[in-house]
């Protein structure tokens, strides 16, 4: 390793580390103001809810370490070229082949850094969110609801007891109308949260369930005597009965049931979501490479160096923007699948091409200088 790799890459390194973090760090605070309530309204610890809005950390890491080594690498070339050390790295002979290594070994380590978290961390993180979001819903309708007050679950549930005895709650009402299409009431003598093989539970007692649709249809009233109601269904997305694609592992993501009823009905998705994980660390490549397409050669401010970091930026977010599109057209056809690959792969190729173009060019006229010596 020499002086000059290590120099550039430490500055490249730097950069990237202090982009991540500032980035996750404020984007994270973001989404953390936005669960304050879980300490406000529901009651819950600071500990339970820096866990909650921990868990969102891997995922953003993953989205943002590409643009992070995108950062980066501009911050580096621009560094370099304002300082007249790309002339000087030219006129001494070294080609951009040579400039472009160690951006190559940051890449490499940011790849292996998203390949990671998208692989393990994200899916790990997501289904640790679903089972706190569920211990949260029934924390908060055992312990944080009080006695006489009509009080809002979620968006479209309302939950109400007259009073309790001991662990039991007395004079329960729930009414579900998160589907606009038709709305559930339970009304019970007695309930309580109860703990069924790991998954939070509301067993009501004595009561009926009154059904109703939205398109004035006859309502359907139920009569039991006991009645369980999973609390884990009101979650942020509404339905945490199964695992959700972002929730399975990777190697389950590759072995699918496909007697799974909820496979069946979400095949696109599940496959969305594997590939989209498989090919989120060939981002990384592709945006260094754009980076260097644009700056890698040593130019003034006069020759649009600013047009060409602008233009850099506008080629990131095109494909970035198309990615997400192709991952789309995958959930509704496989055969989009090889698009998901071959976009970033043809990125990178195509600006590699570009930014190492001085470097072929010079290794052709040194071989063609040195044919005519021969001759």
């Amino acid at each position: 390793m020499t002086l000059l790799f290590r120099y550039i890459f430490r500055i490249a390194a730097t950069a990237f580390v202090m982009t991540l973090a500032v980035l996750t760090a404020v984007i994270w605070l973001s989404q953390a103001l936005r669960e304050f309530d879980l300490m406000t309204a529901k009651g819950q610890s600071v500990l339970i809810f820096l866990m909650i809005t921990g868990l969102s950390i891997p995922a953003l890491i993953a989205i943002i370490a590409p643009v992070a080594l995108f950062i980066a690498t501009l911050y580096a070339l621009n560094r370099l070229n304002g300082d007249s050390e790309l002339v000087v790295m030219s006129a001494s002979g070294l080609s951009p082949a040579a400039t472009f290594r160690p951006f190559v070994a940051l890449t490499l380590i940011g790849a292996v850094l998203v390949a990671w978290m998208t692989i393990w961390a994200m899916p790990s993180s997501f289904r640790g969110l679903r089972d706190l979001v569920t211990k949260v819903r029934a924390d908060f309708v055992s312990n944080v609801a009080r006695e006489g007050q009509f009080t809002n679950l979620d968006q479209g549930i309302t939950f109400h007891y007259r009073e309790r005895a001991g662990d039991a709650l007395l004079g329960i009402f729930m009414q579900d109308r998160r589907d606009p299409e038709k709305s559930i009431v339970y009304i019970a003598e007695r309930g309580q949260a109860v703990d069924i093989k790991g998954a939070p539970y509301l067993v009501l007692e004595q009561g009926v369930v009154h059904r109703e649709k939205g398109d004035g249809s006859d309502a359907s009233v139920i009569n039991f005597q006991r009645y369980a109601i999973d609390l884990g269904q009101f979650g942020p997305d509404g339905d945490f009965i199964t695992y959700k694609p972002r929730e399975r592992s990777t190697f389950e993501l590759f072995r699918l049931d496909p007697n799974d009823p909820y496979v069946k009905t979400q095949l696109g998705r599940f496959r969305a979501e594997l590939h989209d994980r498989v090919t989120a660390p060939l981002y990384a490549f592709a945006f260094v490479a754009i980076a260097f397409a644009a700056l890698g050669s040593p130019r003034t401010t006069r020759q649009g160096r600013g047009f060409a970091t602008a233009m850099a930026v506008i080629c990131v977010l095109v494909l970035r923007i198309a990615g997400f599109a192709i991952s789309t057209l995958i959930v509704r056809s496989p055969a989009s699948v090889p698009l998901a690959y071959a976009l970033p792969i043809a990125a990178t190729v195509l600006a590699l091409g570009y930014g190492l173009m001085p470097s072929l060019r010079r290794r052709r006229l040194d071989s063609s200088a040195s044919l005519k010596a021969g001759a």
